[in-house]
């Protein structure tokens, strides 16, 4: 599957915009990706390995955290999953 990395966290990703990943689910992607990656992982992950709150994840433009599996999803190789971070700010 692709995993779309955003501009922030490319840096840390070796400045690609995307990584292909081989997993049975959302979870494991992200386990991939941060195994290829370890710098990443703090940026994703709290100290108790649940995804950060600000970091959102989309498997096909669907939010995991709406969907029925969450993070144990399945996937497959035509799938993306996009990592989104919360954006604040105002006036």
């Amino acid at each position: 599957m692709t995993i779309y990395i955003p501009t922030p966290l490319r840096v840390y990703a070796g400045g690609q915009n995307a990584v292909e990943v081989d997993a049975p689910n959302v979870a494991s992607a992200l386990q991939a990706l941060t195994a290829s990656y370890p710098d990443l992982r703090k940026h994703l992950f709290n100290g108790d390995g649940k995804v950060r709150a600000f970091v959102n994840l989309y498997l096909n433009d669907e939010d995991v955290r709406y969907l029925p599996g969450k993070d144990a999803s399945p996937v497959n190789a035509e799938d993306t999953l996009s990592i989104i971070p919360s954006i604040a700010g105002g006036c």
